[in-house]
């Protein structure tokens, strides 16, 4: 699992590889990515927007930028969390995601909030020790 908290957001990710959904023939490689986003804070949060920067091991590089998450804005009050699970797709067997999401408190402040860098790790990947 991997946490990072700012502004008094926790948010913890934790991937996994669907082999179900790979076809390693065919270059295609999916994971699904579990997210906690936890308001420690001590006032009610919007979330507005994501952006992720997803990074093959070739060193391709996408950037995904849109509103809230799997189609919601979820508002957390204090001392709750959000959660959901959606998926990235790459064409080599391991990469790297981070990113971060864009909130909004009651008074129309805006902020960000830091997306901990995870790697994707497939059984596919044939890493050598030098």
């Amino acid at each position: 699992m991997y946490t990072s908290t700012t502004h008094h957001i926790q948010v913890s990710v934790e991937p996994f590889f669907l082999e179900e959904k790979s076809a390693p023939d065919e270059q295609r490689y999916v994971w699904a990515y579990h997210v906690q986003i936890e308001n420690l804070g001590a006032e009610v949060v919007t979330l507005k927007s994501r952006y992720w920067r997803i990074t093959d091991a070739a060193g391709r590089v996408q950037e995904v930028r849109g509103d809230g998450v799997v189609g919601e804005q979820p508002v957390i009050a204090p001392g709750e969390a959000y959660e959901y699970t959606s998926g990235a797709p790459l064409a080599t067997p391991s990469g790297i995601m981070s990113g971060s999401y864009q909130m909004t408190t009651p008074d129309g402040a805006f902020f960000d909030v830091e997306i901990p860098a995870f790697s994707l790790d497939s059984p596919h990947d044939r890493r050598s020790l030098h």
